[in-house]
């Protein structure tokens, strides 16, 4: 069983203020602020709507039983930093490098033991903690435009008078699902 990750380094947003002015055709620095909530905005509801972080960050999560790397609960994965566990002797633990193989498939990543390997015996009870690059390095056209038309609607209609139809995002995002 997973436990919901906890992020060590905080993403960059993958969106920049002047290229969402662009999308706006917005030609004056007034609103940069407004700008710059809005992409954390826009990222925040795009990562909940798929499931899946959108920005380069580090993450920890944590796990009960290292059978649970058969599928990371989250992706996409650019890296692994660490694997650490609680030997049965109660020491801490690093997983070797040249021990595991990640798998780093898309939306579907998962980490096996190195062809002869099999994994450690960890402290029964001690949980299994998993350190990881996640997000895209560079965001696919579809998620970025998508984006983008979230950021205008939101900054158009900043008055909510009106509940805007998504059925735009809703289509650019589907391939980007990631289901729990």
């Amino acid at each position: 069983m997973w436990y919901p990750p906890k992020v060590t380094q905080a993403p960059s947003e993958p969106i920049s203020v002047a290229d969402a002015k662009r999308h706006c055709v917005v030609l004056h620095d007034d609103d940069d602020g407004l700008f710059a909530a809005l992409i954390v905005a826009a990222r925040d509801y795009v990562e909940r709507y798929c499931n899946t972080p959108m920005a380069t960050q580090t993450i920890e999560v944590k796990c009960d039983t290292f059978c649970d790397f058969r599928r990371l609960p989250v992706a996409p994965v650019q890296s692994i930093v660490s694997i650490e566990y609680v030997s049965t002797d109660g020491t801490d633990a690093t997983v070797d490098v040249v021990d595991f193989e990640p798998r780093l498939d898309g939306l579907e990543a998962s980490i096996l033991p190195a062809y002869g390997k099999q994994w450690p015996i960890a402290r029964h009870g001690s949980r299994i903690k998993l350190t990881a690059t996640v997000g895209y390095e560079s965001l696919p056209p579809a998620i970025r435009h998508a984006m983008l038309l979230w950021i205008a609607e939101a900054y158009e209609s900043r008055e909510n008078t009106a509940l805007p139809a998504w059925t735009a995002l809703d289509a650019l995002l589907c391939n980007y699902r990631r289901g729990a």
